[in-house]
């Protein structure tokens, strides 16, 4: 019997989401402890690496192919921590990060999706972003930075942004960290704990556990509405740090050997360049 993919299992059904009916500690597609999913992690590297390199030699010889990874989660969900043992597995050289925070003013004049317009990776390139144009249609909408219309009009954008990546070549990789509101309210207390982790603590995180139930629904009908078969959402249950870190890194390698990528051919005379190098 075929295994199924890490696609397959994580990839969000169409249709309404129920966020409360997706267990934040499952681990869909690994049956192991701990210990064993860091090791799986480990082993990856190489894999991950490989796959990388094919993509960013592509790039430098005129391929058009791109890697877009779309991260979003609710606070202590582990953005942060999934850069840094997934996305870190990669050579840094070869991808480039971006973390939106709330829009400058110049920004809002521009329309929601100029920065991010900005901010997408060049060819040959894995792209990463830390919060995504959805903050437009998640904060937004939960704190009314926006009139309704006008949040109501940018889901049908947003499909249709995703969609011309997809055409021009830029794979659209969409994850929702999806954690409970139990363990992230153990995680802000261990910031609080720890000197170590007090730059992490931002007051406001408690404020925003008072809109939890909002934050929830505005995730559900952002990933119901921008569900498409272009750009499709990936739910990673979050609670396990270690599940998480291996689900994202097994989502990037089944996407990255979807473009099957060889290495590019030589645009010189390989013989010749072996005859000039030994009798030089």
């Amino acid at each position: 019997m075929t295994q199924p993919t890490w696609s397959s299992l994580l990839r969000l059904p169409s249709g309404p989401v129920d966020l409360s009916a997706l267990d934040p500690r499952a681990t869909p597609g690994f049956d192991g402890r701990k210990a064993d999913g860091q090791a799986a992690l480990q082993e990856l590297g190489p894999v991950i690496s490989d796959l990388q390199e094919r993509l960013f030699a592509a790039g430098r010889s005129g391929g058009v192919e791109r890697l877009l990874l779309v991260l979003q989660g609710m606070d202590t969900s582990g953005k942060g921590g999934t850069m840094r043992h997934a996305v870190g597995l990669m050579d840094p050289q070869g991808v480039s990060i971006r973390a939106f925070k709330a829009p400058t003013p110049d920004e809002r004049r521009r329309g929601f999706l100029w920065r991010i317009r900005q901010a997408l990776p060049d060819a040959g390139q894995v792209g990463v972003f830390d919060r995504s144009h959805y903050e437009d249609v998640l904060a937004a909408r939960v704190r009314k930075l926006a009139r309704p219309a006008v949040v109501e009009s940018r889901y049908d954008a947003i499909n249709d942004f995703e969609g011309e990546l997809a055409a021009s070549g830029c794979v659209v990789v969409k994850v929702m960290l999806h954690i409970s509101a139990g363990e992230q309210r153990d995680r802000l207390a261990e910031r609080l704990e720890n000197p170590a982790k007090y730059w992490k603590y931002n007051p406001g995180d408690i404020d925003d556990r008072k809109l939890w139930p909002d934050f929830q629904q505005a995730y559900e009908l952002a990933l119901e509405r921008c569900n498409t078969g272009a750009a499709p959402w990936h739910v990673v249950p979050a609670d396990r740090k270690w599940y998480r870190n291996l689900a994202v890194t097994q989502l990037l390698i089944e996407h990255l050997q979807a473009l099957d990528l060889g290495w590019p051919p030589a645009d010189f005379d390989v013989e010749a360049e072996k005859a000039r190098l030994a009798a030089s």
